[in-house]
């Protein structure tokens, strides 16, 4: 099956998520050993140092094996156009999973820095196994934590005022906002950075979307993108990406 062909419907492997929902909340997998088997998988199939195969074998490999949370095929050409069009020279991904989306990062911004925080030890040595292969470990970052663990992260990040120039948000829904926030309240983000987050529609991140919806063309201007979800075409998914207008209230 090509990877253009995204699956009608749930596969054992998704349903089986479903079932490992409270592992994902409490220890970043699934619980069955998928995330290992990935990068096993990339390390025996894809072409070490080369990104785009890389990529294109995790794809793979959530196609025809098992389900992967990761941003996927078709919202990551939503993601590549983001990070072209911000061309970061810093760029942050909240929730790192398998390191897929700081890859798809990487190979949209050549030059970038690209930090990614992940709650999971776990998921982190994942991830750091598949950066490696791909060849972008010099300068692809993961950082064990939360950044509502009360400014431990942040200050592991120790970004600098304005700094950042993208911003990937896809880690647990309900810290869309706080940590957003967060970010903002320590000034990281530079005015015109592009803040992209996906699963807006399913799971889901209601607070997150009214809050850019309440602070349109005014802190933010927002553009939502219907498609669906990672690697199927029967559940519908919302992409925000959003602009960084700046802080009105210091500007005022």
């Amino acid at each position: 099956m090509g990877l253009t062909k995204r699956l009608p419907f749930l596969r054992w492997s998704f349903l089986r998520l479903a079932w490992g929902a409270r592992n994902i909340t409490s220890t970043g997998q699934i619980g069955d050993g998928r995330e290992a088997a990935a990068a096993d998988f990339v390390e025996a199939q894809a072409r070490p140092g080369d990104i785009d195969d890389v990529i294109t074998t995790i794809d793979r490999f959530a196609y025809e094996h098992s389900y992967l949370i990761n941003v996927g095929d078709e919202k990551g050409l939503l993601l590549d156009a983001a990070v072209r069009r911000a061309c970061p020279a810093t760029a942050l991904e909240l929730g790192t999973y398998c390191g897929y989306g700081a890859l798809r990062i990487a190979r949209a911004a050549p030059q970038a820095q690209v930090f990614s925080v992940e709650l999971s030890a776990a998921n982190a040595g994942v991830a750091r196994r598949i950066w490696a292969h791909a060849g972008v470990a010099d300068r692809v970052h993961c950082v064990v934590g939360t950044i509502g663990d009360g400014g431990a992260t942040l200050d592991a990040l120790g970004f600098s005022p304005g700094q950042l120039d993208f911003l990937f948000i896809d880690h647990d829904k309900d810290a869309y906002l706080p940590d957003l926030q967060a970010i903002l309240d320590r000034g990281w983000l530079r005015r015109g950075a592009v803040v992209v987050a996906d699963n807006v529609g399913i799971p889901g991140a209601p607070r997150y979307r009214a809050y850019m919806s309440e602070h349109e063309g005014t802190r933010w201007r927002t553009v939502e993108h219907k498609t669906h979800a990672e690697y199927q075409t029967l559940l519908t998914d919302l992409v925000l990406e959003s602009d960084y207008l700046g802080d009105q209230r210091a500007r005022g």
